[in-house]
């Protein structure tokens, strides 16, 4: 981490070797600032801060870590450091989808980083009571910062219904837009994916109408119901590979029509379904969705309405997204317990 504050630091472009974490950011500008952590937010008692100021190293290169331990977990790999050691172990690969080993049976390493702070030399076999230290250590740390229950599930844990945790929808089915509403990160926006669903789009369009009525996601997967020549559009890019495309033959004539777009979805998870566009209740085109994302569609990338802000979900658009006529409302609906009618 690069620190720069002419103000507050003698010493220039110096380095310093006491070990500290990203927790120990806010702590330090809090204490740079000379203001302390709120105790009470909106009338919510906070947690203290967990991380302590590196402040102290500044102006004293050698100055002793006062950040003594810190604990590791993420998907279930683990590890913990503590006065100049390291003990950890890798349960999951990020590329896999399993975890190595159960819980029980992970395979940890011990390093002295005061002397080896690359991790090179695996003291383990050499000093097994110093990694019983710190396995106990990490539990302790564990209890004191509620990291238990270690949950190793990977792509489950996007999906709250899964993980047991709420969400911002609170699992409601139906979401209103209106003209405007863009930028709508994902964890914002009602869940469409393993689920039949419905979108209808009440617009006032002119002859040759074009643009995005409503998109989620980007080149690297998401989903666009739009207009090219009059004509409505739902395309479903799946993670940036595959490009499903269901459009109309039937232009839209000038004036306020409801265009539909139903999704009967086929069972399981990342599964695939039908889709059907309707004008003003009459269907006017139909294709199949071989695949769809089960967990996320990405982490930059947003819902819009009437626009496709980030990367293009489909290119057919890609710098003309904006939709030149005017959407009064759109309805998106789910409905995981059955596929849609028609």
């Amino acid at each position: 981490m690069v620190v720069s504050w002419p103000a507050g630091i003698k010493a220039k472009n110096e380095v310093r070797s006491q070990f500290h974490h990203v927790i120990d950011i806010a702590p330090t500008i809090y204490a740079a600032v000379g203001v302390p952590a709120p105790r009470v937010v909106d009338g919510i008692e906070q947690r203290p801060m967990e991380g302590v100021s590196i402040n102290y190293s500044f102006d004293e290169a050698s100055a002793p870590d006062t950040h003594k331990t810190q604990y590791f977990e993420m998907f279930g790999n683990r590890a913990i450091y503590h006065d100049g050691w390291f003990a950890g172990t890798i349960h999951r690969l990020p590329w896999e989808t399993t975890p190595l080993h159960p819980l029980a049976g992970d395979v940890w390493q011990l390093y002295n980083v005061n002397d080896d702070f690359s991790q090179a030399n695996n003291l383990v076999d050499k000093n097994p009571e110093k990694l019983a230290k710190l396995q106990k250590k990490f539990m302790e740390e564990a209890v004191k910062y509620n990291v238990l229950p270690i949950d190793d599930r990977s792509i489950e844990r996007f999906d709250p219904a899964i993980a047991g945790r709420p969400d911002l929808m609170n699992g409601k089915t139906s979401l209103t837009l209106y003209e405007g509403a863009k930028g709508i990160p994902e964890n914002a926006f009602i869940n469409i994916k393993n689920t039949s669903l419905t979108i209808n789009a009440d617009v006032d369009v002119p002859a040759n109408a074009s643009g995005v009525l409503l998109c989620q996601g980007g080149d690297f997967g998401g989903w666009t119901f739009y207009m090219k020549d009059g004509k409505p559009v739902y395309a479903y890019n799946w993670l940036g590979l595959k490009q499903f495309t269901i459009a109309s033959k039937q232009k839209v004539t000038a004036g306020k029509h409801t265009l539909k777009f139903d999704f009967a979805y086929d069972g399981g998870r990342g599964a695939g379904g039908t889709g059907s566009i309707f004008l003003d209740g009459k269907k006017i085109g139909e294709g199949k969705i071989g695949k769809t994302h089960s967990n996320i569609f990405g982490i930059d990338e947003t819902a819009d309405v009437g626009v496709d802000e980030n990367t293009p979900v489909n290119p057919a658009y890609k710098g003309k997204s904006k939709f030149t006529g005017k959407i009064d409302k759109i309805t998106v609906e789910t409905f995981p317990a059955k596929k849609i009618a028609g």
